[in-house]
C-alpha cells in the first residue's frame, strides 16, 4: 500500500553575507518551532525519523535545512566557488541560521543541533541568546582540537567516500538497530568531495568556548547538552565539562547510542528528545526576559 511521508519540501532563496543561495528546507508538524542542524559533511536526512514522528510533529513544527553546498542546497551560482576551497566558518554558520528564522518569521525557535550543530548551538547561546529560547546541544564540547590532522585525509584522491561509510558506522552504538546505522554511514558516502573537511575546519578548529562558555546566560537561553554513551569522539566526560562551564545548563547522559541518535536509534533518542522540547516550549519568562 503506498502512502506519502507527512513531510513538506520547499527551496528557500536566502541571502547570507551578501551571496544567494537556494536552500533546501524539510518541515513537518505544528507548534513551536524546532530548527535541527545537521552533522558535519552531511544533510537533513539524518533528520527524517523525527519528522515523520507524530508523537513530536503533533506538538512542534520541526525544520529541518540542507547548509549550503550540502544535500540539496547546491552551490551559489553568482560567485566561482570551485575556485575556492570550501571552508565552513562560525561567522557564516550563525549568520545563516539568522537569516533563516527570519526568511521563517521564527519566533524565538528551539534549536537542536548534532555534532557541528551541537557546537553551533553552544555558539548561538553565546553569541545570541536573544533569538531562541532554548538550544539542545547533541554530542557538543567546548572544542574539538586534536584531531586536525586527519583533515588531509578527508578530501584526498586515494580516499573514496566508502572510508566515510566505515568511519561513520564506528561512531555508531553497537546496540543501535543495524539498519539505522547502515543507514546514518550510507547517507554520509554520498557528501560532496570537500564538504566534510571544511566543515570540520570550524569543528576541529574554529569552535572554541574554553574560555567563553562561562558567559552564557542560561536566564536568557535555556541550554541543553547532551552526550552519547558510545561516542567515542565526543565522549560524555567532553559533554559534562562543557555544561560545568555554563551555569545553570543541563546535562543528559544518553545510554545506547552513538554519535549519531536522531538516525542511528531514533526511537531511543526520542525518549531523550521529546521532555527537553516540552519544557523548553514552556519556558515563556525566557522569552519575555530577552524581549526586554
Amino acid at each position: 500500500m503506498s502512502r506519502y511521508a507527512d513531510i513538506t519540501g520547499r527551496y528557500l532563496y536566502l541571502t547570507v553575507q551578501g551571496v544567494e543561495y537556494r536552500v533546501y528546507v524539510e518541515e513537518s508538524g505544528t507548534g513551536v518551532p524546532v530548527v535541527l542542524q545537521h552533522t558535519a559533511g552531511c544533510d537533513n536526512r539524518q533528520w527524517r525519523h523525527l519528522l515523520e514522528s507524530p508523537e513530536i510533529t503533533e506538538e512542534f513544527r520541526l525544520i529541518a535545512p540542507d547548509l549550503p553546498f550540502h544535500g540539496k542546497s547546491v552551490p551559489p551560482t553568482s560567485v566561482d566557488w570551485w575556485n575556492q576551497n570550501y571552508t565552513l566558518t562560525q561567522d557564516f554558520l550563525i549568520a545563516f541560521h539568522l537569516e533563516l528564522a527570519d526568511a521563517l518569521q521564527l519566533d524565538r525557535p528551539i534549536f537542536v543541533g548534532c555534532s557541528m550543530g551541537g557546537h553551533l548551538g553552544a555558539d548561538l547561546a553565546l553569541s545570541h541568546p536573544e533569538r531562541y529560547r532554548a538550544v539542545v546541544c547533541v554530542e557538543a564540547a567546548l572544542h574539538s582540537h586534536g584531531m586536525e590532522r586527519i583533515l588531509p585525509y578527508l578530501y584526498h584522491p586515494e580516499v573514496g567516500n566508502d572510508t566515510k561509510f566505515g568511519m561513520m558506522y564506528t561512531f555508531c552504538a553497537p546496540t543501535s538497530p543495524e539498519e539505522c546505522k547502515r543507514e546514518t554511514a550510507w547517507i554520509y558516502s554520498q557528501g560532496a568531495p570537500s564538504v566534510f573537511k571544511g566543515d570540520l575546519e570550524y569543528y576541529f578548529i574554529e569552535h572554541d568556548l574554553t574560555e567563553t562558555a562561562r558567559n552564557i546566560d542560561t536566564a536568557q537561553i535555556a541550554v541543553w547538552i547532551l552526550s552519547a554513551e558510545y561516542d567515542w569522539t565526543a565522549p560524555p566526560a567532553v559533554g559534562a565539562l562543557l555544561a560545568a562551564e555554563i551555569e545553570g545548563s543541563h546535562f543528559v547522559e544518553m545510554q545506547g547510542v552513538g554519535h549519531f541518535p536522531m538516525s542511528e536509534n531514533p526511537d531511543v533518542f526520542k525518549g531523550f528528545l521529546q521532555p527537553i522540547l516540552r519544557e523548553a516550549a514552556s519556558l515563556e519568562h525566557l522569552t519575555l526576559a530577552a524581549r526586554h
